[in-house]
């Protein structure tokens, strides 16, 4: 099956897109890269080496030290990955609150988004077929990627997503963390010019799924195989 071999999907938090990813891939045998994990694991390793965050040098340094591997899981308990740090499964502890408040502040660190950068499109040269999730995969990591697509979503949909996924039972406090996060990140949440953009607002993930492969059905009519 002709197929595109690199997927960006970016989007906002609680867009959907690392929900959709994993469908894709376990559908038609894609390498899922989930880039958040990778910076929210440079977060946790902040913490437990007390990395101050405003040392720019500091965090790169421990970037550069780190050894972060992503394998594929069946999302049975919610994950879609398991990811080692080190060596060591830290998968669950990724998603605290702790390195919930941090990480875009790490992942504006530009030393650390250059050398994780670095590791995605090494990542993406190993495999014939990625599908890599992020903010800027489609602007800045995978510009050459044959299929963008950029999820999106309004901030109280997003709030109550990320809601359900946290287990957080304030709404208020999960919609002010994802408000942050949004003024965090703006600078690297833009569609591409050539992404297509898709609200995910009123579509559930059956719809979203089904959305994205219109869309690769659509890339395998431009680009049939010899």
């Amino acid at each position: 099956m002709n197929l595109p071999p690199v997927i960006a999907i970016d989007g906002p938090a609680g867009s959907g897109k690392t929900t959709v990813a994993h469908a894709i891939a376990t559908q038609f045998g894609y390498v899922l890269v989930d880039t958040g994990a990778f910076y929210r694991a440079v977060a946790l390793a902040a913490l437990r080496n007390n990395v101050p965050l405003d040392n720019a040098e500091a965090l790169v340094a421990l970037a550069e030290q780190l050894q972060i591997e992503m394998t594929p899981a069946d999302g049975a308990d919610g994950n879609f990955y398991r990811l080692r740090l080190n060596g060591e499964d830290v998968t669950d502890a990724l998603r605290s609150a702790e390195v919930e408040a941090i990480v875009s502040q790490v992942a504006a660190v530009r030393g650390v988004r250059q050398i994780l950068n670095a590791t995605f499109r090494r990542i993406a040269a190993q495999h014939p077929l990625v599908v890599m999730v992020g903010r800027d995969i489609g602007t800045n990591v995978l510009p050459q990627a044959a299929l963008k697509i950029y999820l999106d979503a309004s901030p109280e949909v997003r709030a109550q997503r990320r809601q359900r996924q946290v287990g957080e039972r304030d709404p208020q406090k999960v919609q002010r963390a994802l408000e942050q996060r949004d003024a965090n990140d703006s600078q690297r949440t833009q569609p591409a010019e050539d992404a297509h953009y898709i609200n995910t607002d009123r579509l559930d993930v059956q719809s979203m799924v089904a959305r994205v492969r219109d869309l690769i059905a659509a890339w395998q009519a431009r680009n049939p195989q010899p």
